[in-house]
């Protein structure tokens, strides 16, 4: 008859295998939140851009129904590049300080002193194609999104 020996294994020889395993697993869940982290800042960072692209259009959309409820004074709605609220009067330049307003306030920094936020209306006539065109600082959504330099043109006839 052989007998067996049972030599019991000490909770002193199993500790460092289980250290090992949790280590490796915590860099593991690491480096994952880490990329989480890192796709949800670029998400965020392309809402905002596409937000600001959005409101531009908008913007453009607004003038351009101005100057089509105002047909005879479609050439006196050109301006160039203006970054600052032109002062009011008449009904096309109180147009003209609406929209410069409404640039400033949904898009950039949001403030009336920005001067990133431009406006820009040409070649407006009530017999051409008209073209309006927004600048605007988009920094934050990086330089494939245009950068700092962003602009959207938008053209149509009235």
């Amino acid at each position: 008859m052989t007998r067996r020996i049972h030599i019991p294994v000490s909770a002193k020889d199993q500790g460092g295998m289980s250290l090992i395993e949790v280590l490796v697993s915590v860099l593991v869940l690491g480096v994952g939140l880490l990329g989480v982290a890192a796709m949800q800042s670029l998400a965020l960072r392309g809402g905002q851009s596409s937000l600001e692209t959005s409101q531009a259009v908008m913007a453009s959309s607004s003038i351009l129904e101005a100057i089509r409820a105002n047909p005879t004074q479609a050439s006196s709605y050109n301006m160039a590049k203006t970054c600052t609220v032109p002062s009011g009067g008449t009904l096309v330049t109180n147009d003209k300080a609406a929209w410069i307003t409404s640039l400033k306030s949904t898009i950039g920094s949001g403030v009336a002193t920005d001067t990133t936020t431009c406006g820009q209306i040409s070649n407006c006539s009530a017999t051409t194609v008209c073209k309006v065109t927004v600048f605007w600082n988009d920094a934050r959504g990086g330089a494939d999104n245009g950068g700092a330099a962003r602009k959207l043109d938008v053209e149509t006839r009235i």
